[in-house]
């Protein structure tokens, strides 16, 4: 069984390093306003992903991925706030707001908040578990046990990768404070919103 959980935490590591829209809300809201609020926005990504545990165990997440239309409300729920979250990145960078020795300003709403409703507004992730999770669920264990224990190892997986991320994003700090480059960078996170608002909503079930 160990054997089986460990080779199930590697694929679950390697979807977690994915690129996706939960990177792209990080990397805005920690170049926006710092490590700490990036942080937070990473604690409401987690816990998006805890929430659609429960719903997995509970069979609710695959209520939804076996129905279209509310897998097509949820999606496009959720491509409309990537896509929001986009703009008002593009909205900042042609601001060109300077940063003042107060710090740079920081994009409006909680973090956290930010963090978990841009998860819980992804299908995808229902359809994840709801279709992944019981193939990796170790054998002699009771499934509903089994998929809450990778879920608890998905949701520490994304702490510490979008975690470490934010670390080396801080280290980097001085150089993202940079007007100009503030600017690029909201542009380009701004674009990468919306692309993934876009994508979620034209994606398949």
């Amino acid at each position: 069984m160990f054997v089986h959980i460990l080779a199930a935490t590697g694929v679950l590591a390697v979807l977690t390093m994915v690129p996706g829209p939960d990177m792209a809300v990080v990397t805005k809201r920690a170049i926006a306003s710092g490590w700490l609020d990036g942080l937070r926005t990473v604690g409401g990504i987690a816990a998006g992903l805890l929430l659609w545990g429960v719903l997995t165990v509970v069979g609710l997440a695959a209520v939804l991925a076996a129905s279209a239309t509310a897998y097509t409300v949820v999606k496009l729920a959720g491509a409309a706030y990537l896509g929001f979250l986009g703009v008002q990145a593009l909205v900042r960078s042609r601001r060109g707001r300077p940063v003042t020795a107060a710090g740079p300003a920081a994009p409006s709403g909680n973090p956290w908040r930010t963090g978990l409703i841009s998860n819980v507004f992804n299908p995808k992730i229902a359809v994840f578990y709801t279709g992944l999770l019981p193939t990796l669920t170790p054998p002699g264990v009771p499934p509903h046990l089994g998929m809450a224990l990778l879920v608890l190892v998905h949701a520490a997986l994304t702490l510490v990768w979008l975690g470490g991320y934010v670390l080396v994003l801080a280290k980097a700090r001085a150089f993202f404070e940079r007007p100009s480059v503030r600017r690029a960078m909201d542009r380009v996170t701004g674009v990468v919103l919306i692309g993934f608002g876009v994508e979620v909503a034209t994606s398949g079930s």
